[in-house]
């Protein structure tokens, strides 16, 4: 499926209820299909018994609606792990930063990630670089990450739709492959 890969394992960054919310992100939040594109990946690889981690955002921030005692710190429906699957809880951007997931991922032989979640700019985006600096052979699925928009430091307003691509852009083999889902589950078929 990837290069020297027998079990790439699949990374389910954020996808919890406080992002439903577009407003308090930033509205106008863009790729609309990406956690029906999660799911079916989701479903893909607990089909084919491969590793699978959820990576959740316990905020420390008393206000923000990924803060563990707030409803948005939930799975988004569908979307929540099985008993089997393993949860990291993270504070920070990244996923790497403050767990135990390099180790895990080490002692279980995994060297190829597929990360997929919320948000593209921000959490996916800084797993995925680290995932990269960390040496893992990733690739990031781009109709599976969404954002919002985001007002600059000279107050201008840029689209998510533009936000989303210049940070696939960035990523794309430097730090990761950037497939949509369709070429990621072509690709698992061919295997």
């Amino acid at each position: 499926m990837m290069n020297n890969v027998s079990s790439p394992a699949l990374l389910l960054i954020d996808l919890q209820k406080g992002f439903d919310d577009e407003a308090y992100w930033g509205g106008n939040r863009n790729n609309r299909n990406a956690e029906a594109n999660c799911k079916l990946l989701l479903d893909k690889w607990r089909a084919l018994g491969l590793p699978i981690y959820h990576i959740r955002h316990s905020s420390t921030k008393l206000d923000s609606h990924l803060h563990i005692s707030k409803s948005g710190f939930g799975y988004i429906e569908g979307l929540e792990p099985t008993n089997k699957e393993i949860e990291i809880i993270k504070s920070v951007n990244s996923a790497f930063i403050g767990t135990d997931l390099d180790e895990r991922l080490t002692n279980n032989g995994i060297n190829s990630l597929v990360i997929v979640g919320l948000t593209t700019n921000h959490c996916v985006s800084t797993t995925v670089r680290m995932a990269g600096n960390l040496g893992y052979d990733t690739i990031v699925v781009s109709d599976a990450t969404a954002t919002f928009d985001r007002v600059g430091v000279n107050g201008e307003k840029f689209d998510s739709e533009l936000i989303h691509q210049t940070t696939l852009a960035n990523l794309n083999g430097e730090f990761a492959e950037v497939l949509t889902t369709s070429e990621l589950m072509k690709r698992i078929e061919i295997e």
